[in-house]
């Protein structure tokens, strides 16, 4: 490494191989995965806490959450099902209908006089 060089020069320099090269040999070093994995757990329960504290926000201003958004699309969608198929028996009721009027039926004929 030159004189004056940092680090991130040197990464920058270097060829995608190369950054390949660095990586699996960084994470490969105990220190350097433990501190990793230390950080994907601070930032899963970061997230986590923030989550928490948003929907308690929308509570307390009376918004919908995202679990409340998805909990009434469920309901939007098992209701639009009902009228699909509420939708489908009505037009074979009128279908029968319709079937029905058009057959053909006997006339009734009426006595003739008698004289």
């Amino acid at each position: 490494m030159k004189e004056g060089q940092t680090i991130f020069d040197k990464l920058y320099e270097a060829s995608e191989e190369g950054m390949a090269r660095f990586a699996k040999e960084a994470l490969s070093h105990p220190t350097v995965s433990e501190f990793m994995k230390q950080a994907l757990r601070n930032a899963s329960s970061t997230k986590g806490k923030l989550d928490k504290s948003m929907d308690t926000l929308l509570a307390l201003f009376n918004l919908p959450s995202k679990e409340d958004y998805n909990r009434l699309l469920a309901k939007v969608e098992t209701l639009q099902g009902s009228l699909v198929n509420l939708n489908i028996k009505l037009d074979r009721l009128l279908a029968e209908q319709a079937k029905s009027k058009k057959s053909p039926q006997r006339k009734k004929t009426s006595p003739s006089p008698k004289l």
